[in-house]
């Protein structure tokens, strides 16, 4: 059964018409859904839209000329409108990453927020950054062009380590920056203490999403035995449920079965589908219940709403909650399209 015969009814002509509000959904579209390169004439101009209406110009219309947003440093404050928050969102919106204020908003931030031992970090110390943190900014910053460069290679491969424990000592190891922490990571397999100590299924997603976007060729040893250790976990409970370990509640987070766009350091089960997909793993039998769940959602033209928004806290809102969604259209059809092929 091909992925088209899973909707309800054919969204494909809405998402590819042209909208200045969210001109990256006809790009995305045109180069996800329908296959086309990026030397398509219709996706060139797609693309170039993106940077001249929608949100992306909104985000960079509030960028100071050194780069960053708000205020000079690391960047992860203030939340959503910081530059961590920017370079996240950026990416998830289709930014040219070759863009001279995308770029310096990049370079600002990998100037500023690396440890000296490579992670992510407010204090350039300690890697002080959970996974969901140092996971979407990896993401991001190989989509928007970052794969090459070394900078970026050891906050990914500093990110395989910390998951698998290679090399890094426990957080009462004061006399090293090579451990976990109490108030953040705090032990392998994504123990965080955001989450009382236990594994965090929201940083597992982020950092295997991050993980997902290093071509197989160049992943290292590390790296593929961290996506192990990820793919288990994520594939050890039914996403449909998400009855990952949970450390303040008895039950999961209703954050799990909203589904929304852009996404910050929360996820939902959409994401846990897209992050396993990278993976190879989009035909996994055990994701049968979680993409029921996302079909179950469509309305009768095969469109998904915004349950879960930001608008209001960005510097750009985002269509409107409670309606038809572009985005999250676009986010269910690519993990129909990777489950169930052409």
């Amino acid at each position: 059964m091909r992925w088209r015969d899973r909707l309800r009814g054919d969204p494909l002509p809405w998402l590819l018409e042209p909208d200045p509000s969210q001109s990256a959904v006809r790009y995305f579209a045109l180069r996800d859904l329908l296959s086309r390169p990026e030397g398509d004439g219709e996706v060139k101009v797609a693309k170039a839209a993106i940077m001249q209406s929608g949100p992306v110009p909104a985000i960079l219309a509030a960028q100071a000329p050194e780069g960053y947003w708000v205020k000079p440093g690391p960047g992860y404050a203030p939340k959503y409108t910081g530059t961590v928050w920017q370079i996240i969102f950026l990416a998830q919106l289709g930014a040219d990453g070759n863009h001279p204020r995308v770029r310096a908003g990049c370079e600002y931030l990998l100037s500023h927020a690396l440890a000296q031992h490579g992670g992510f970090t407010v204090n350039r110390t300690l890697s002080t950054f959970g996974h969901c943190e140092a996971g979407n900014l990896a993401a991001a910053l190989i989509d928007l062009g970052y794969l090459e460069d070394q900078r970026l290679q050891r906050a990914v491969e500093w990110q395989a380590r910390m998951v698998t424990g290679d090399g890094i000592a426990g957080p009462e190891a004061t006399d090293t920056a090579e451990r976990y922490y109490k108030s953040g990571t705090c032990g392998p397999t994504f123990a965080c203490s955001g989450n009382a100590g236990l594994p965090c299924a929201w940083g597992a997603v982020k950092a295997m999403l991050a993980l997902g976007k290093v071509p197989p060729a160049q992943r290292t040893p590390r790296m593929r035995a961290a996506i192990e250790h990820g793919a288990k976990f994520l594939l050890g409970r039914d996403p449909a449920v998400a009855d990952y370990p949970s450390g303040w509640s008895a039950k999961p987070s209703s954050s799990w079965f909203k589904l929304g766009y852009p996404i910050g350091y929360v996820t939902d089960v959409l994401q846990n589908l897209e992050a396993l997909a990278a993976l190879g793993s989009a035909k996994d039998k055990r994701l049968a219940n979680a993409l029921a769940l996302v079909e179950s959602k469509q309305d009768a033209q095969g469109r998904w709403k915004l349950e879960y928004s930001y608008n209001g806290k960005m510097w750009a809102d985002i269509e409107a909650k409670g309606r038809p969604s572009k985005w999250v259209t676009l986010r269910a059809l690519r993990a129909l399209k990777a489950a169930y092929g052409e």
